[in-house]
Formats: structure tokens, sequence, C-alpha cells
């Protein structure tokens, strides 16, 4: 019951739009362009309404210390993220599910990377599943699984997304076969081969948006998105990162729940 209504709290209609704000884990000064101040940030786009963000444990209380029933729900980052610098994850944070219980969150989200030359921190990212898996069980918390292929950069300096679709499907099946209830990965580079990952998942799957793109571009891919039967977006730096937070959030919104197409979204977008 309790895994069901932890559920419910993030899915509407069987989706659902997740905010990230936990870009501070990746220790990249870069990233943290648009969540300088990351109170105003949580609020900002508390009040555009989406059905989750995503935190992690250090600011998690921003969240959940407003005020409101009708705020998001809280998905809780149970490792550290920098997959695109020299340093990688080794670790989870310490009973991070007791943690979230006591956070009140509804979910949590876990990396599953595949890196050129790091099979150990593949590995490392397996035992982390093995370790979160049964504790999710045993408190009815959903485990969000987030398998990210990456390949070199082509100046050598650490990695960046690899959007092959035979390595993207083979790793998010893979997350499921260790338990994931939800899968969050990134689009292939044929978006139109989109639904033959989600197959492979067997779970609701929720495309992340990446890097910052052009309003139209990330518009028409989501779009495209959900049509190959995605179940919502988990979309951090093309949101908060915005001129707009608050219209992006209510664009994407839109195109997740009520289906709305790339010119409705930009008009969307648009108003303050």
């Amino acid at each position: 019951m309790a895994f069901k209504a932890r559920l419910n709290r993030l899915l509407r209609n069987g989706k659902f739009f997740d905010v990230a704000i936990d870009h501070g884990f990746f220790n990249e000064p870069v990233f943290l362009a648009g969540i300088e101040d990351m109170r105003k940030a949580v609020e900002t786009i508390v009040a555009a309404g989406p059905d989750a963000i995503q935190l992690s444990v250090g600011q998690a209380e921003i969240l959940q210390s407003i005020p409101s029933r009708e705020k998001p729900a809280l998905v809780l980052r149970t490792d550290v993220a920098n997959c695109y610098g020299q340093e990688y994850p080794r670790r989870l944070i310490e009973d991070c599910v007791v943690q979230a219980v006591r956070l009140d969150a509804a979910c949590l989200c876990v990396n599953l990377l595949l890196l050129p030359d790091q099979p150990e921190l593949h590995e490392q990212c397996v035992a982390n599943i093995c370790k979160l898996k049964p504790e999710c069980e045993r408190y009815a918390m959903p485990l969000m699984v987030e398998p990210l292929v990456m390949k070199k950069r082509p100046d050598g300096k650490g990695y960046t997304v690899d959007g092959n679709f035979d390595r993207i499907t083979g790793l998010v099946r893979q997350g499921k076969e260790l338990g994931a209830d939800l899968i969050k990965c990134d689009p292939c580079d044929d978006v139109a081969e989109f639904h033959k990952v989600i197959a492979a998942a067997g779970c609701p799957v929720l495309p992340r948006g990446g890097g910052r793109a052009p309003d139209k571009e990330i518009f028409e891919r989501t779009v495209a998105l959900m049509k190959q039967g995605a179940s919502g977006i988990v979309y951090g730096r093309n949101v908060i990162q915005h001129a707009n937070p608050k219209g992006m959030t209510k664009a994407f919104l839109a195109i997740v729940h009520d289906g709305a197409g790339v010119e409705e979204a930009l008009k969307i977008a648009s108003v303050r």
C-alpha cells in the first residue's frame, strides 16, 4: 500500500514531470548556473507546479519545509552523479533509504553508469543498486535507476552522452533486471526508436533532458518522446538555466499531461 501511495504522488494518469535541481552534487561549477540561490530556485519551480522535484539530501529540506499540501513530490538523489569530469562516484549516501523516509520522499534515484575504460565504476553502480533494492523493498520506496551510457569527448577530457541505441537499450534492460521500478535515461540518437527502449525496460521510462538546447529543439524532442510512449520526463538544465523557468515548467507539463504540441508549448513558455 505504501509503495503504491508513493507512486501515486508522482504519477498523474500514468505520467509525471520531474524537475532535477540536484546539480550542485556534481562538483562542476558550470552546473550551478540558475541555481546559485537554491531556495529561490526551488520556490520558483514549486510555484510552477511540476509533479516532482529531484534534490539531494542536503537540499531536500527546502522543498519539504514549504507549508503546502499541493507542492511537488520529492525524488531523492542517492549518489554523487558527476560522470562528466575526472572524478566519479564510488559510494552511496549512508542509510539513504531511511533518510528518504524521514524526508518524506516519494522515490529514490540512483546511477547505473557505463563509461569507456571504467569497468570498476559500472561494477560499483551495480553494487549500489543491489544494496539499495532490498532496502527499498523493506520501506516500500520506489526506485528510479538512471542508466547512462557515456563516451569519451573528442578532446579526451572527460565524457559526454552516447546516444547509441543498442548500448542504451542494453543498459536500460540491466537497470530493470536489477530491480528498477522506474527508468530515467538519455534518448537515443534516433528518437523514432525510443519505443524499443521502453519495451526493453518493461516499466515507466522517463527521458532526461541533458544539456541546454534551444526552446523549439527541446520541445520538438519532448513531443516526439511522449509520442513514442515515454511516461514523462526528467529535465533540469533546460528549466533551471532558462530565463523563464516557470514558463518552461508549465510548457513541459502541457506536453506531458495535455499532449500540447510545439507551437503551443512555445506560447506557454513565453508567459511570465
